[in-house]
């Protein structure tokens, strides 16, 4: 009996150590199977470009339909590339200190800003044209609103009229391209460019660009531009700047007390609140 179990316990033994021994092996092998098709499949796709481009466009449709279905919203990679939007932190420190100053001004977030910013030392750059020029043509037109019209039919930042200027958009797609912010700043700084140069001056350059080139009057256009443009150099330099200009009509100054009572109003503690707060502590 006693030398059956120990037979018994030994061939126990030798199975268990078979199956082991078989189990690595397997996996060893499998392992190794593995890595020669993970191998092979990177061979393949550095060899075949479009193999590689069919390969990660189904993998990123995959991550997006999986983020889909763990968040409701239907994914966009490419949206960020559309964003016209840069971080203020990358920009040179005068470019910087216009953004957020005008930020500040117009009420509109710095990052699409800055973006405009850059544009515009780019194009000033390239035009002969000063870039606080640009920005202050900008301020006074839309107030830095892409989607702006007036009745006139002008749009987009620089406020250009497309039907007049329709053929310029052509190399952007069309004149839908008045409402894409870079783009309307590359055809309006061309026709302004143009308009300096009839006239001989920025001054008489502004009376044209905004149609009054014949007239005696430009409604203060041209001097609205120039002030803000001088305002700019001095924000660009780091000179602090007040954001509010002063008003030039009655009706104007009684809008600005207004508001500012309004945003004094809105900082004070409202009647019976700190009590309240001091109750519940």
């Amino acid at each position: 009996m006693k030398q059956f179990l120990a037979r018994l316990n030994l061939g126990l033994r030798m199975f268990a150590t078979d199956v082991v021994q078989g189990f690595f092996a397997i996996t060893h092998n499998g392992l190794a199977v593995l890595g020669l098709s993970i191998f092979f499949f990177f061979v393949a796709l550095s060899v075949r470009p479009d193999l590689r481009s069919v390969t990660e466009t189904k993998l990123i449709s995959w991550l997006q339909e999986r983020q889909y279905d763990s968040t409701g919203v239907e994914a966009d990679t490419d949206a960020v590339d559309r964003a016209t939007a840069i971080d203020p932190r990358d920009l040179p420190r005068q470019q910087a200190n216009l953004a957020y100053w005008l930020s500040k001004k117009y009420r509109v977030a710095p990052e699409p800003l800055s973006a405009l910013v850059s544009e515009a030392y780019d194009l000033g750059a390239r035009n002969q044209i000063d870039p606080s020029l640009i920005l202050a043509v900008m301020a006074v037109e839309s107030g830095f609103n892409p989607f702006a019209q007036s009745n006139m039919g002008a749009q987009g930042l620089m406020q250009v009229m497309t039907k007049v200027h329709e053929e310029k958009y052509i190399s952007f797609g069309g004149p839908l391209a008045a409402f894409d912010p870079v783009a309307n700043l590359r055809v309006g700084v061309s026709v302004l460019k143009d308009c300096i140069n009839r006239a001989g001056s920025a001054e008489a350059g502004l009376k044209l660009y905004v149609g009054a080139g014949n007239l005696k009057d430009d409604s203060g256009y041209a001097a609205k531009v120039l002030s803000e443009y001088a305002r700019l150099q001095l924000v660009a330099k780091g000179v602090k700047v007040s954001t509010s200009a002063s008003p030039t009509t009655a009706a104007e100054a009684a809008s600005a007390r207004l508001e500012s009572l309004w945003e004094k109003a809105q900082r004070l503690t409202p009647f019976g609140k700190d009590k309240d707060d001091e109750d519940t502590k």
